[in-house]
């Protein structure tokens, strides 16, 4: 912090907050990489421990930094920019921005089809669906947390599937399924629940984009259908004319 700074009754947090903004910005501190500890920015601008975390605070808020926890502070990478198009892959999308796609699965379960679900995928409705939970990431940094479902009369034992390859289109050639197009997509907002927050590293109150998508074989007979919830702050959508 700077003599002005102090002159100009500028609150100590923000001075911090400011000094660790312009650190990031002229690649002092590069994205991905982790933030010194609470004691050493504390002794570096001769403040309290509490007015560091106020800090860091505010500049999680604003998505410029990440709190892992037992871990540390993290800088936050630039938004994935993320087409929305006929052929939406997850692992080609994050890998194409030079950064490392993962899938994590959450959890695999059977359970009958509701109306609304048997209607996406051409199913009669009670009919027996797989349902997995996944989380995907981009190098070490939580994207998004999806739940797909998938007839499990058409994919048998899906869920241990993915368990193994970690990857819907991986999944999919694992049943014969080389190709497959995007049917259909909406976009909404929300507000990350308790569960998503934690899976996300994400505070509670902060905003995640919905989207609802249907995937297709080449003869347009439905594959799966998802519901994703994308931390907002981390990525942006474009929409690509076909």
């Amino acid at each position: 912090m700077t003599l002005q700074d102090i002159a100009s009754g500028v609150a100590l947090w923000r001075q911090v907050a400011d000094g660790i903004e312009r650190a990031i910005a002229d690649g002092s501190f590069a994205a991905g990489e982790r933030l010194p500890g609470e004691m050493e920015i504390a002794g570096t601008y001769r403040v309290n421990r509490h007015t560091v975390r106020r800090a860091l605070a505010t500049l999680a808020e604003r998505g410029l930094v990440r709190a892992e926890r037992g871990s540390g502070t993290y800088v936050e990478a630039q938004r994935i920019a993320y087409p929305l198009r006929a052929r939406t892959r997850f692992s080609e999308i994050v890998g194409a921005g030079g950064r490392e796609p993962r899938g994590q699965l959450i959890g695999a379960s059977e359970e009958p089809a509701t109306r609304e679900l048997a209607r996406r995928l051409a199913l009669k409705t009670g009919a027996s669906l797989i349902r997995i939970e996944a989380l995907r990431l981009a190098d070490r940094t939580p994207i998004c947390v999806g739940t797909t479902w998938f007839s499990a009369e058409r994919f048998p034992e899906a869920g241990r599937v993915y368990e193994r390859v970690r990857s819907t289109t991986k999944l999919l050639a694992h049943y014969g399924i080389r190709d497959y197009r995007r049917a259909s997509t909406r976009v909404t907002a929300g507000i990350v629940d308790a569960t998503d927050a934690a899976r996300l590293d994400l505070a509670l109150g902060r905003p995640v984009l919905v989207v609802d998508s249907t995937d297709v074989d080449p003869d347009g007979k439905p594959l799966l259908t998802t519901r994703a919830r994308f931390a907002a702050e981390r990525v942006e959508f474009l929409v690509e004319n076909s």
